[in-house]
């Protein structure tokens, strides 16, 4: 049953995801891992994707999986949510996560909230080194476009080819306005440290495979999976 946000429900958790916290929860890291193996395993198994999102993953340079990310507004909206990339590794496989911060503000007509489990398949290098480097703008850094939408959503055709990035997701509730063209994503170095228990960035974690929590693992193995 679809979950309906009501519009201070939907900013109060906007609100949570983005304020910067005094001290992260040693916990915080690995659920989030552990809710990404969930939103993988989801979207791989939506009837509505017809096995896009599958094909997709098989020729993807990086995923970002955001397993709650959350809009909300009335005039003044924004979006919010943690998420964890990995980069395609030099076996064919995946490296282990690193974790970032997805991020917008805007001023315009939207009502309502949603929650989405989205994953960002990266199909370009030049979209993973944007995001491996700094801080990167959606639809300014790199070209981002709408894959195939899940339940709540509605359908799409074939995603852009050439674009940067390709977007799949499901949602819950009602958000008017949903492009993610403008959207911030950022490292989150302190989970990186918290979860690996060393000091290291998002390009030292998606390109050096002796960086390794063996907790990630089901995610690795998640997204190797197919239908």
């Amino acid at each position: 049953m679809a979950m309906r946000l009501t519009v201070p429900i939907a900013l109060a958790l906007l609100a949570a995801s983005l304020s910067p916290a005094a001290a992260v929860d040693a916990d915080k890291p690995i659920q989030l891992v552990e809710d990404a193996v969930i939103t993988v395993e989801t979207l791989l198994r939506d009837e509505n994707l017809g096995g896009n999102l599958a094909n997709a993953l098989d020729k993807a340079r990086g995923v970002l999986i955001v397993p709650a990310l959350i809009k909300a507004g009335l005039i003044i909206g924004g979006a919010g949510g943690s998420g964890v990339l990995l980069a395609r590794a030099a076996d064919g496989g995946w490296s282990s996560p690193a974790f970032v911060t997805v991020s917008e503000a805007s001023i315009g007509l939207q009502i309502g909230g949603s929650v989405s489990e989205v994953m960002l398949v990266v199909n370009t290098e030049k979209g993973l080194n944007s995001i491996l480097r700094r801080k990167v703008t959606l639809g300014a850094d790199i070209e981002v476009a709408l894959g195939p939408m899940g339940a709540g959503i509605g359908a799409q055709t074939t995603p852009a080819v050439g674009a940067d990035i390709w977007v799949y997701a499901r949602s819950r509730g009602l958000f008017a306005g949903g492009a993610l063209d403008g959207t911030y994503i950022e490292p989150r170095d302190d989970w990186n440290l918290i979860y690996y228990g060393q000091r290291v960035g998002a390009k030292d974690i998606a390109t050096n495979p002796s960086i390794v929590n063996p907790h990630a693992q089901p995610l690795r193995d998640a997204l190797a999976k197919r239908r």
